[in-house]
Formats: structure tokens, sequence, C-alpha cells
């Protein structure tokens, strides 16, 4: 997965899963440029392009509730604060809290949401999913919900995403395929 360049193949995908009546008008390199530098990040590839030249976000999707513009959080979901993108994103692999004997803090829950990502949409019912911005698991997309965390793409163990990365998620969305097995 490449996250610092743009690559063809990627870009292709994107723009054949958004058909132009269904996305909305893209940023722009300086509104992008701005979003980085307010935060002090540098937004993953193929992201990054997307929103300055073919789309910042799709009422048609992904995920079920549209593809949000760039700045945006889903609904139901600013009761965890701003988003912080660029702190570090928490964690590394999948964390299941429900699973845990004890409630987690509900300071570390809003790290998880809001450290270290952009929100892309939801599936709702609290089915968030963010593209992580920072850290390791920068570039990937992760599926955050009320119950726990988890990456998609190959190796997860968690989704059916076959390709890791903003353009591997939006080619399976396209494709009809479901998110998990």
């Amino acid at each position: 997965m490449e996250t610092e360049r743009a690559l063809d193949a990627d870009l292709d995908i994107l723009r054949a899963a958004f058909a132009a009546d269904v996305r909305l008008a893209p940023l722009g390199w300086d509104a992008v440029r701005a979003f980085e530098a307010e935060h002090g990040i540098t937004l993953p590839e193929p992201y990054r392009t997307f929103v300055a030249e073919i789309a910042d976000g799709s009422p048609a999707g992904p995920p079920y509730h549209g593809l949000l513009p760039l700045d945006e959080v889903p609904a139901g979901r600013e009761d965890t604060g701003p988003l912080s993108p660029g702190d570090p994103f928490p964690l590394t692999g999948m964390w299941v809290w429900e699973d845990d004997d004890e409630e987690p803090d509900p300071e570390t829950l809003k790290t998880v949401f809001n450290h270290g990502s952009i929100a892309l949409g939801t599936d709702g019912s609290g089915m968030d999913w963010h593209l992580v911005v920072t850290g390791p698991q920068r570039g990937h997309v992760w599926q955050l919900t009320g119950e726990g965390a988890g990456p998609s793409g190959p190796g997860s163990g968690f989704t059916a995403v076959e390709a890791p990365g903003f353009a591997g998620w939006v080619d399976h969305w396209a494709r009809g395929l479901p998110w998990f097995e």
C-alpha cells in the first residue's frame, strides 16, 4: 500500500467508483494543504489526491450513509469531541473492549475515536469508518464501533476487504461486496 504518492491504478479505481453525478466537488489543493497545516499532518495517498482533485465525499457511499467531506464526523458522534488528526492513533491491532472484563476508561475511548484519524462515514448504529492519518496504521481504514475497533484489509481478521487502504476499501464497496465474511 502506497501512502506517500498517488498511484495511477488507485486513482483510476476512485474515479470509476464515483460517477460525476454522485460526488461532491473536490476541495482543491489549497484547501487540502490548509487542512493539513491546521492539523500538522499530511493526508495519506490516494485519499489526499482524491479530496483535492476528484471529490470531497459522496452521498452514494461508501459506507452505507455516504462518504463524508474531509472535515466532518458522522451524525451521533459529536459527543466524543472534536477529531484531533494530528495526535497519534492509539491502536495497532483489533480491540474489542466489549470482551474485556472491565469497562474501558471513557477518555481512552475518546482517544480511539478522535486521535490520528479522519472520519470517512458510517454504516449506522455507531459503526463508523475512519482513515488513519498518523502512526504505524497510517493509510489504513478502520471501523470504530461502540463495542470495539478493527482495521479493514487482508490479514486483519476483521473484514473481507481484499486490499488495504482507501482505494482498496472503496473498490470493495464499488464491487458491491459485503464488509464482513
